[in-house]
C-alpha cells in the first residue's frame, strides 16, 4: 500500500513539476515533493526486489531512479560549479552497487526482454557521463547544468510511469512498458531545444534593448 500510494502520488508530483513554469517557488516545492516520494517508492521497491521477488528491470530502475534524482538535484543546486566530493563518493557507491547488479541481470540473457536491456543501459549512460564529468573544463558545467537537471529528472518521472506500466498493463509486455521511455526521450528533446533556444537568444536580449 505504501509503494501504490507514494507511486501514484510522486507520479502526479513529477508531472505537474515538468509542466508548470521553471526556476517558480511552486516548482521548487512541487520538485522537492517528488524526490521524497520517489525516494520512498525506490525504498520499497528495492525492499520487494530483495527479499520477495527479484524482476530485473525492477531491481536496475532501484538504483537508477534515486541515483539520477539526486544527481538532478545536485545539478540544479550547484548550478555550474562543477561535481564535489560528495558526488564523488554518491557516484563510487552507485558504480560498486551497478557492476554486479548488471551483471547479475545480464547473466539471465535466455529471460531477459529489451525493458531489462535498456534500464541497464539507462544506469549505464549515466554513470559513465557522471564520471566524464570529472575530466570537463569547469566553463563547460555553468553551460551544461540545466541540461542535466532536466534530463536526471523527467527521465525518473518516465522510468517510475514505465515501472508502473509494466506492473499495471498485461497487453502488449514488454512493447507498452517501454513506450513510456520512449515518450520521455520525445519530452527531454522538447526541453533540450527549449533550453538551447532561451541560451542562444539571451546575449541578443541586450543589443534589443538598446534597439
Amino acid at each position: 500500500m505504501i509503494h501504490v500510494a507514494a507511486g501514484s502520488a510522486a507520479l502526479a508530483a513529477g508531472f505537474l513539476v515538468l509542466f508548470r513554469q521553471k526556476g517558480t517557488v511552486a516548482h521548487k516545492r512541487l520538485g522537492t515533493t517528488f524526490f521524497c516520494l520517489a525516494l520512498v517508492v525506490c525504498a520499497t521497491a528495492a525492499i520487494g526486489t530483495i527479499f520477495f521477488r527479484f524482476l530485473p528491470a525492477f531491481a536496475v530502475l532501484s538504483l537508477l531512479v534515486p541515483y539520477q534524482l539526486m544527481g538532478g538535484l545536485r545539478a540544479a543546486r550547484m548550478q555550474g560549479r562543477g561535481p564535489a566530493l560528495i558526488d564523488g563518493v554518491v557516484l563510487l557507491a552507485a558504480f560498486v552497487i551497478a557492476l554486479p547488479l548488471s551483471m547479475e541481470v545480464l547473466l539471465r540473457a535466455g529471460r531477459l526482454t529489451a525493458v531489462d536491456y535498456s534500464a541497464v543501459a539507462a544506469l549505464w549512460l549515466v554513470l559513465l557521463y557522471d564520471a566524464a564529468k570529472w575530466a570537463f573544463p569547469r566553463r563547460w558545467h555553468g553551460s551544461i547544468w540545466r541540461f542535466e537537471h532536466t534530463y536526471k529528472m523527467t527521465a525518473s518521472v518516465f522510468a517510475m510511469l514505465s515501472a508502473l506500466v509494466g506492473n499495471v498493463v498485461r497487453v502488449g509486455q514488454p512493447w507498452s512498458q517501454l513506450l513510456p521511455s520512449a515518450m520521455g526521450l520525445v519530452v527531454i528533446a522538447y526541453f533540450f531545444l527549449r533550453l538551447a533556444r532561451a541560451k542562444h537568444q539571451a546575449p541578443a536580449l541586450p543589443g534589443r534593448m538598446d534597439a
